[in-house]
């Protein structure tokens, strides 16, 4: 028994060193250096302190405020700790009845808007944390901001500009903006 226990508790611990220690410190040191933003958890830092993450979105709801993708996170939306989607179907009773509401709530937000509301809007994303809005979305949204934050249109509209951002390698994906950041300028402009 000693002869096979031996090389097995041997071999498992030497692997619990390879796999567990060597290997996962040498890709995080490795990330570091070549993606240092990134692998610090792509925080976005206002007057010196962290007030979110780039890449998980976070839930705004005040009207002065552009909204994003619905979260279909549990027990609470944005929970990056539960990253999912709802798993409800195209035809799910539940899925139509959600996007209904959607609607009818952007619709009651801002009921002078004539433009057709963004699917993004009013469904949620695959893992329930999009951060972005489709430049559709935050267009739709402009004159609401505008409204509430008393600001000119054409000023919100020139953040949404200016914080969109393109197609990846001008190939892939879909244009955007990034809702925490646009946020964060819009309370940036007011104070002006």
């Amino acid at each position: 028994m000693k002869a096979l226990l031996r090389p097995a508790l041997s071999l498992f611990a030497v692997l619990t060193v390879i796999t567990g220690l060597a290997y996962p410190l040498a890709v995080t040191g490795l990330a570091r250096l070549a993606f240092p933003h990134q692998a610090a958890g792509s925080l976005v830092v206002q007057d010196g302190k962290p007030v979110g993450s780039s890449l998980i979105g976070q839930a705004f709801s005040q009207p002065r405020y552009f909204w994003g993708r619905p979260s279909a996170t549990a027990p609470m939306a944005y929970n990056a700790a539960g990253s999912s989607g709802s798993n409800l179907g195209p035809l799910n009773p539940a899925l139509v009845d959600a996007v209904k509401a959607r609607i009818d709530a952007l619709k009651a937000a801002d009921p002078g808007n004539p433009l057709p509301v963004p699917v993004d809007l009013v469904t949620a994303s695959a893992s329930g944390l999009d951060p972005h809005i489709s430049l559709a979305a935050a267009h739709y949204q402009v004159a609401r901001v505008a409204r509430v934050r008393g600001l000119a249109p054409e000023q919100v509209q020139g953040l949404v500009a200016t914080h969109g951002q393109g197609r990846w390698l001008g190939l892939f994906g879909e244009p955007r903006v990034n809702l925490l950041q646009l946020n964060l300028a819009l309370d940036a402009a007011a104070r002006r």
